[in-house]
């Protein structure tokens, strides 16, 4: 998982409010390459350094490199980093660390590695982002690349450590308010542009207006069996969750029983003129029950939230497909007829 090691370019501690994340479109375009070649070659995630500097509200991306992949468990991640940006400061690149970046299939980002290593990152760069891009969206024609930042309730709850009920009800913290998206934009230079433009013209005609696929099946399959597992995860947290539930039902009537148990010897006892019987310590008798932690659930739940929405809007679509066709079907048949 990505390290939080490097230099960073602090913002004053009363500005440290990023409104938005502007990329280069050469940092942009090595994210990409770089997760593609991933995803294609091992199915493994992609993650690497963002590399710029922060200008009043604006956090500029200008550089990228990937995290190396290597069993040799000798490399120091963090010496790394250092050596790559100590040798991009030679040659005159911005060099200050500004965050990391990962790729993802739909919602799959959303997990307790991705939260504590940005965790440590925002902790110790005060303005650090974690770019998501997702290669099964953009592979088919739309780019998502998107800035997370962990919110103010997310850091307090990772701080303390605690992730039980309790704890998540008094920070109110949800799948909803674990991460804070900032808005990114693309910036290319004016010879950018305008290379592209005359790219776009030697574009043929036909290709990219492709608009009425309807070959969404496996994409749509792949996303319901990715919910279907999801959903049989959060339901073996529920059993877990609801057997602790149980044990600690059943632990607080043996603790009553033996309560009146003792109270009766006593009276007896008493009743007596013996002395009673001396006070035992309950939490020894009656040891607690560990807590199940709530985090891996409340993670799992937002996974199903991220595929669900994919779903819907992506059945949306293709219905919309399927009736624009239809009438296209419809007319060509009344032109045809005689």
């Amino acid at each position: 998982m990505a390290s939080r090691g490097g230099t960073a370019r602090r913002v004053p501690e009363n500005d440290t409010t990023i409104a938005y994340v502007q990329a280069d479109g050469l940092a942009v375009m090595k994210m990409v390459k770089h997760c593609h070649e991933e995803a294609a070659s091992n199915m493994d995630i992609a993650q690497g350094a963002l590399l710029g500097l922060v200008v009043d509200n604006r956090l500029e991306i200008t550089n990228c490199f990937p995290f190396p992949k290597t069993p040799d468990e000798s490399m120091d991640e963090d010496e790394y980093q250092l050596a790559m940006m100590r040798r991009l400061r030679r040659v005159n690149v911005d060099h200050f660390h500004v965050g990391w970046y990962q790729s993802a299939d739909v919602g799959n980002f959303l997990s307790s590695p991705l939260l504590e290593s940005q965790y440590h990152y925002q902790t110790s760069i005060e303005e650090s982002v974690v770019v998501i891009y997702d290669t099964q969206k953009s592979s088919r024609g739309f780019l998502t690349l998107k800035a997370y930042r962990l919110t103010p309730q997310a850091i307090e709850l990772y701080k303390e450590g605690e992730f039980t009920p309790e704890a998540l009800l008094k920070l109110k913290v949800g799948y909803e308010n674990l991460f804070t998206e900032v808005p990114i934009v693309i910036k290319n230079s004016a010879l950018t542009n305008i290379m592209m433009s005359e790219l776009a013209e030697l574009v043929p005609e036909e290709e990219g207006s492709k608009f009425l696929d309807l070959g969404t099946a496996s994409v749509l399959e792949t996303q319901l069996r990715c919910l279907m597992d999801r959903v049989d995860e959060l339901n073996q947290e529920a059993i877990k969750f609801n057997r602790y539930q149980q044990l600690l039902s059943r632990q607080q009537q043996e603790k009553h029983r033996y309560m009146q148990k003792r109270a009766q010897e006593n009276s007896a006892r008493a009743a007596k003129d013996e002395a009673p019987l001396p006070e035992e310590d309950i939490s020894k008798l009656f040891r607690p029950h560990p807590v199940p932690p709530r985090l891996n659930p409340m993670l799992i739940a937002g996974q199903i939230n991220t595929y669900s929405q994919h779903i819907a809007q992506f059945c949306s679509q293709s219905l919309a497909k399927l009736y624009i066709t239809q009438g296209l079907q419809n007319a060509k048949e009344i032109n045809s007829s005689p």
